[in-house]
């Protein structure tokens, strides 16, 4: 995972990226003094929140672009792109407090049987992507935390995010992943 300081630094550059998009209509472009750590390949989620409620939240879960660059887009897309919200206004910009979530490359939860994971996944630690046919959904570790789910409760509600129902996990013919995320605010 990266280090604070540079978590902050992408803090920043989503903070910036957003208001651009929304003041100019512009993409703003990679800063020259990005530190070389954040040029890497990593998943990132861009998460707004207004008055404590979510108001955008999107990513890249796994490795696809620089973190950098993930940050940028992601940024944009949360404030405008999340279908779940209307675009974010130039006017709410500055009620919004944003996230940036570094991922960890997701791995499938290996089982001999469905049961298992509710023992093999934990809160506040583990996220989940949940996959069945062309049906995926992923919830970031801090959902089951700020909602006090448990275990098969994430499961459930990661279900429900791919659109499938909520016992799907329990099928032989979906896959589980689990991430890990370190949150910047």
């Amino acid at each position: 995972m990266i280090s604070e300081e540079n978590g902050q630094y992408l803090v920043g550059i989503a903070k910036e990226s957003a208001l651009a998009y929304l003041d100019k209509n512009i993409k703003i472009e990679v800063p020259e003094d990005c530190p070389e750590e954040l040029k890497e390949r990593m998943g990132i989620f861009v998460t707004l929140n207004k008055n404590n409620e979510l108001r955008g939240c999107i990513g890249y879960p796994e490795p696809l672009e620089t973190g950098i660059q993930a940050t940028i887009d992601m940024a944009i897309a949360a404030a405008c792109e999340d279908p779940r919200f209307p675009p974010v206004t130039l006017e709410e910009y500055p009620e919004l407090t944003f996230e940036v979530t570094v991922l960890s490359k997701p791995e499938i939860l290996e089982v001999e049987s469905p049961s298992e994971y509710l023992e093999a996944i934990e809160i506040g630690r583990d996220g989940l992507i949940i996959q069945k046919g062309y049906s995926r959904g992923l919830l970031l570790p801090q959902v089951a935390t700020e909602y006090d789910m448990d275990v098969q409760e994430f499961l459930e509600h990661t279900c429900m995010k791919a659109g499938i129902s909520a016992d799907s996990w329990l099928d032989a013919s979906c896959d589980v992943y689990t991430f890990q995320g370190k949150v910047f605010r």
